[in-house]
């Protein structure tokens, strides 16, 4: 796992999330979240089936936020949890052992414990102030993403206030993805925008 990281976005997006998906299956990039956090389980249900057939057959595997049950349901190919949602080791028990399971941190203890626990990757956020996640909380900043990628082994996925003229320094630091929502599905051709920051990965 290495480059853009995609996350849809309802309120964002300029194109709509399955145009933006198409885009960003079309670039290769490894991982689609699908977040959604006002819909009803019937409609989340019907848009992360569309997202997974989107993504059946290519390189781009969907990862459904918050909702495992949500996951299971169209066999997403994984499922992302934050520190209030459903503990890790609960979440294993649904999804069984092939599916990924990432887990949101802020802190390195919170990181180690989540790769002991066995996640699949991290996702440490937010890097820098942002104001697309209200709830992101205060920055943890390069510092403590590069204790967090001594201390672990797993991907980090960094998030957060990130731009092109920051990235060089998020991945100096230890990041293997970045994701940044509205600096590419805001713009009306989020495949460009999406190759903008996949090239920096290939640097």
């Amino acid at each position: 796992m290495k480059g853009y990281y995609f996350i849809t976005d309802h309120t964002l997006s300029a194109a709509g999330i399955f145009h933006d998906a198409a885009q960003a299956i079309a670039e290769r990039v490894s991982l689609i979240q699908y977040r959604n956090k006002s819909a009803s389980s019937r409609d989340l249900f019907a848009e992360a089936l569309t997202l997974k057939r989107m993504c059946n057959g290519t390189t781009s595997r969907l990862i459904i936020n918050d909702r495992v049950d949500i996951a299971l349901a169209v066999d997403a190919d994984g499922v992302h949890i934050g520190q209030d949602d459903l503990p890790y080791a609960e979440t294993r028990r649904l999804v069984g052992p092939d599916k990924l399971i990432g887990v949101t941190v802020h802190t390195l203890e919170e990181a180690c414990q989540a790769e002991s626990q066995g996640a699949d990757y991290l996702g440490v956020s937010p890097i820098y102030a942002t104001s697309t996640k209200t709830d992101a909380g205060r920055a943890c900043g390069l510092e403590t993403l590069r204790a967090i990628r001594r201390a672990c082994h797993i991907p980090i996925v960094a998030i957060g206030g990130i731009t092109l003229a920051n990235l060089s320094d998020v991945i100096a630091a230890g990041a293997d993805m970045v994701c940044a929502i509205s600096a590419v599905v805001t713009k009306p051709d989020v495949a460009a925008e999406i190759r903008l920051w996949q090239k920096e990965f290939t640097v």
